[in-house]
């Protein structure tokens, strides 16, 4: 087999250097002691040796950099995913070690604040181990820490998607393989105890201890750091609005995260582009434009505004994601029923990066196959005793025959599966829906109330809607005030503020009812 060579000796740069102030001759000798111990020509230990005579630290940054780099070198995915432990051990003693000190809110900052909550469910379960076998225990342990597969969901499709976007793609490549191990670790160890296999469920418990502090290490000397060195403040607030679509595990939701609070004169005279891009930005997700949003728009057959369009998508019984003919996902229905997790951070990322390395051949062999002409549909069901997913992929083509995209349609199919025989009545499976009690919001403030008539209208509300966040200080700029009146409603300025809508409306009405 031909010996992996340096990259950076032949001069090569990457996307996530832009980013970075590195010094590469430190990159060439770091990258050069990670070949040798791929090629096999030095030990663990003579690698251990070299590193922490040469190098008194190395930084998240440098190190995330060159394992981004080895790639070039001819290190495939799969052999960094075998030998990434023994990388990380070498280089254990000279990691940098990262005081976080972030704000609440700040989504790094929850992600650390998750890992403590799991690692104390870990340190529970070691305890555990010491004691006598009490099931009910360790059934309500497992149901605690089957909650980091959100935490997971949260890294894969928020974190890993802004950073593919700064050219490090390797986390959603590697680190996605070791969540899923974490992940399927878990899993069967919890079928061990449901199935009461006792003494095999106990001895499974260290290898899941192991396996679940080391990935929550892995997170925090490579993974946080490099994000905060890559990612900019203006990316995590808006990282932050898409969490709350996802949730959290074992902590309550942070609070907002309007971003480092400043006064200087460049950021005062930036304040009108800040604001109007997270009021774009938001705007669309719901596809929305501020100079179209009651358009008629001539659909397929008839027409609609785009608001009708988005009530449309969102009140589906299925679940549907575009993916572009370039391999982009450019669209999901934002529905509450969703059967998986999704966040407006997987807009414009490759599909390819949107699932774990070991599923990576199916869902290419679908697009190929699509691409080609080969076929246009492919369906998959899973069965997961209660709930039974069917899954459709159908190949989108223009009137041309012109492949130009896939559209992924889900659903879960329980219920249907379960019919027979014939229903020709109108018979209701649930009971009325009970009128809503009266509540003081006798001002009629929806959702869709914009903020601006709101101000108008009671004018001491806007020092008020400032006082709860500072993403709201720009209110106070007449230019702002006069591009918002006609579009920001109240859900769009909620999650600018890092609100849920309703506990928005409730602040502000009991606002204006105390001062009224």
């Amino acid at each position: 087999m031909k010996p992996y060579t340096n990259p950076i000796t032949e001069g090569k740069s990457l996307e996530m250097k832009k980013h970075l102030t590195l010094d590469e001759e430190r990159i060439r000798k770091m990258i050069d002691i990670k070949l040798k111990l791929f090629n096999k020509e030095i030990t663990l230990a003579e690698a251990k040796e070299i590193v922490n005579a040469t190098f008194d630290h190395i930084t998240a940054e440098e190190f995330a950099y060159g394992e981004q780099h080895l790639l070039d070198a001819g290190i495939t995915d799969e052999i960094m995913a075998q030998g990434m432990d023994e990388v990380l051990d070498v280089f254990r003693d000279v990691l940098a070690e990262n005081i976080l000190n972030l704000p609440k809110g700040h989504p790094i900052q929850t992600y650390a604040d998750e890992a403590a909550a799991i690692t104390k469910i870990v340190n529970k379960m070691e305890q555990k181990l010491k004691a006598r076998f009490i099931k009910n225990e360790w059934l309500e342990l497992y149901d605690q820490l089957s909650q980091i597969n959100i935490h997971f969901s949260r890294k894969q499709h928020q974190l890993f998607s802004a950073l593919e976007r700064k050219g490090f793609d390797r986390p959603s490549k590697i680190m996605w393989t070791f969540d899923d191990g974490v992940r399927d670790t878990i899993r069967a160890s919890f079928a061990l105890l449901q199935d009461d296999k006792d003494q095999a469920f106990l001895d499974a418990q260290p290898e899941v201890i192991f396996l679940v502090r080391d990935i929550l290490v892995k997170e925090r000397d490579v993974l946080y750091p490099t994000s905060l060195r890559l990612l900019s403040d203006d990316e995590f607030v808006k990282m932050r609005i898409s969490d709350d679509e996802i949730g959290y595990c074992l902590i309550d939701n942070p609070p907002p995260y309007p971003g480092k609070e400043t006064t200087t004169p460049e950021v005062a005279s930036a304040g009108k582009e800040a604001l109007l891009s997270d009021i774009q930005a938001v705007l669309e997700k719901h596809g929305l434009e501020i100079k179209q949003a009651d358009t008629l728009l001539d659909v397929a057959t008839g027409k609609l505004t785009l608001e009708q369009i988005n009530l449309l998508y969102q009140h589906m019984p299925i679940d549907l994601s575009f993916v572009d003919e370039n391999n982009e996902v450019r669209f999901y229905t934002d529905t509450k029923h969703r059967i998986f997790p999704r966040s407006a951070g997987v807009i414009g990322r490759k599909v390819q990066n949107c699932h774990p390395r070991e599923s990576l051949d199916k869902v290419e062999g679908v697009i190929n196959a699509f691409r080609s002409g080969e076929q246009d549909t492919a369906e998959f069901w899973l069965d997961k005793g209660e709930k039974f997913i069917y899954i459709l992929f159908t190949a989108i083509r223009d009137e041309q025959g012109n492949y130009r995209g896939t559209l992924e349609s889900m659903q879960e199919v329980a219920h249907i599966r379960s019919l027979s025989g014939s229903r020709r009545l109108l018979t209701w499976d649930k009971s009325p829906k009970q009128s809503a009690p009266k509540t003081d919001n006798h001002l009629e403030i929806t959702p869709k109330t914009l903020i601006a008539k709101l101000i108008l209208q009671y004018p001491p509300l806007k020092e008020f809607m400032i006082s709860l966040s500072p993403a709201y200080h720009n209110l106070n700029n007449p230019t702002i005030f006069n591009t918002m009146k006609d579009v920001a409603t109240l859900e769009i300025v909620s999650q600018i503020g890092g609100f849920e809508v309703k506990e928005l409306i409730q602040k502000i009405t009991q606002f204006i009812n105390s001062n009224s």
